[in-house]
């Protein structure tokens, strides 16, 4: 095995910017909304681009490979992360994703928790992130007297800002902004407000789900500072661990049987040198870290996210080892 980097998938969105704003090569034009970069999705399979596995799709290698790739703890039928980069020139509708729970029971698939970390950001771009000490019934009213916005937590956003986005918190992602997106492998999303565009809303559903005691803020998340690089730990659940390096000449570490990792580059360039060979990384990138990779070395000055399904009771061991 070896570090694994796919074709993205491209989706233009009424919200979406244009494709040259995405930090990659033969990017579409028009108006590129979403970035599929590492999925296993019924609406999106991304297919390998690198290496002995070139072109064969991530579903199809996951069958031929198995745990050597996902881990002996992930599922081989039902991979469980989606990453994207999101990309928009207007605001995307008020929304909220269901808990798994709810999903399964009315979607026939998980629900949706996720995390953002901002790439780029114009001057005044915001997002909305939770609501404003109101009641189910008030925000129903709102919704349809057309004064959603009233009762939204609405914060502006710069580049590097994190934001935990758990199931049952409405939010909403501004114009101008550039983000990499870490989530459950859904696409399970209910419109609850969409400024008179015309699509479908689910304000029913979404009603059922919403949980308005969420708050909605910034993550500032926990620092380890090491000799070569920094750590922050952002998010900490049993869908996902999001983690950034802050690399700042190498990094040594090794892949788990357990588990695979990705990393997503978000500033700088770097390699990837494993056993049998080496990978580029730049920003824009992903790169899947196959469970049997075995050791590995990060070399560059760069950024990185990095995200994978955690056995969280190890990971809390780590930061408390780390900060003691």
């Amino acid at each position: 095995m070896y570090p694994l980097k796919f074709d993205s998938l491209y989706y233009e969105k009424i919200w979406g910017g244009k494709g040259s704003r995405i930090p990659r090569q033969n990017v579409p034009e028009g108006k590129v909304g979403e970035s599929w970069d590492i999925a296993c999705h019924p609406k999106g399979v991304s297919v390998v681009k690198n290496g002995h596995h070139k072109g064969i799709r991530l579903d199809e290698l996951i069958k031929i490979k198995g745990e050597d790739l996902v881990g002996s703890k992930i599922p081989i039928d039902d991979f469980p992360l989606l990453v994207k980069i999101l990309n928009t020139s207007e605001r995307l509708s008020v929304q909220v994703h269901p808990d798994d729970d709810y999903g399964f029971a009315n979607e026939g698939e998980m629900g949706k928790t996720e995390a953002w970390y901002v790439l780029e950001a114009e001057e005044g771009a915001s997002i909305i992130i939770g609501t404003k000490g109101c009641t189910k019934e008030e925000f129903k009213k709102a919704i349809y007297e057309n004064n959603v916005e009233e009762y939204m937590n609405k914060l502006k956003v710069k580049k590097g800002d994190v934001f935990y986005i758990k199931s049952g918190l409405v939010h909403s992602i501004g114009a101008g902004i550039l983000m990499v997106e870490i989530q459950q492998s859904s696409d399970t999303t209910y419109r609850v407000y969409d400024y008179n565009r015309g699509r479908k809303l689910h304000i029913d559903k979404a009603l059922e789900v919403i949980d308005f005691e969420i708050e909605g803020k910034k993550s500032n998340g926990l620092k380890v500072e090491m000799y070569d690089y920094d750590k922050i730990y952002y998010c900490l659940n049993k869908h996902f661990s999001l983690e950034l390096y802050n690399v700042l000449t190498s990094i040594s570490e090794a892949s788990d049987t357990e588990r695979f990792y990705i990393f997503t580059c978000v500033e700088g360039s770097g390699i990837i040198r494993y056993k049998n060979g080496e990978e580029k990384i730049k920003i824009g990138d992903s790169v899947l870290i196959p469970a049997k990779l075995g050791e590995y070395e990060i070399i560059g000055n760069l950024k990185l996210l990095k995200s994978y399904v955690p056995d969280m009771s190890k990971v809390e061991n780590e930061i408390l080892q780390n900060i003691n």
